[in-house]
């Protein structure tokens, strides 16, 4: 599949990209700062642009089977505006020419995911500590939610580095079993791609755990 991710240059961002490309996919990877992402292969597209122009992300959306997004905030514990901008050009260029398939990754303390986190993640960090990355996580799955394309919202806890190990749990009815959950961003990366074929999610926001 001919792939554009979103996000590339980030360390989540760069595994999904090393994983499709594992998978034998056409990956276009878009960055802001192509310093970061040090990846190079014969499948793979660079685009350097940024998210909130409007035009680089008509550009960059045309002849895609999927998009998937791992954009964070410029800043950390900061609000971006230039990232929900963003995230609305990008569901505009998809609504205007396709494709209609996006995978966005979200945070498990975002809406009504928050109390899979138990008191001190979703009760005290999340709503206080994480506020504006919280708010701004929810104003784009709101855009994503009322796009009317078909769209899987993934909400991993806190990420962490090592090797994808497969063993987590996905669902809605699922709670943390320790205080701090951590998941690698290699399964994460996983299960995202998994998403771009797989209908179970779709339309739905989805929780990861361990």
């Amino acid at each position: 599949m001919r792939l554009l991710i979103f996000g590339a240059s980030g360390a989540t961002g760069r595994g999904l990209v090393s994983a499709a490309l594992a998978e034998g996919h056409m990956v276009t990877a878009f960055v802001r700062t192509p310093s970061k992402f040090a990846v190079s292969d014969e499948h793979l597209r660079v685009i350097i642009g940024d998210v909130a122009d409007r035009q680089a992300v008509d550009g960059a959306i045309r002849g895609h089977d999927a998009v998937l997004s791992c954009l964070g905030v410029s800043v950390p514990l900061k609000h971006d505006a230039a990232v929900i901008a963003g995230i609305g050009f990008i569901v505009e260029a998809m609504q205007r020419t396709g494709p209609a398939r996006l995978i966005y990754q979200s945070f498990l303390g975002v809406s009504d995911s928050r109390r899979q986190l138990g008191p001190l993640l979703g009760g005290i960090i999340a709503p206080l500590v994480l506020r504006h990355e919280v708010a701004d996580h929810e104003a784009k799955e709101r855009l994503i939610a009322q796009s009317g394309l078909d769209w899987t919202i993934v909400r991993p806890p806190r990420l962490g580095n090592g090797p994808a190990t497969g063993r987590f749990r996905h669902g809605n009815g699922i709670r943390a079993k320790s205080l701090l959950p951590i998941l690698p961003r290699a399964d994460v990366a996983a299960f995202m791609l998994a998403q771009v074929s797989n209908a179970t999610y779709s339309r739905k926001a989805v929780s990861l755990l361990d």
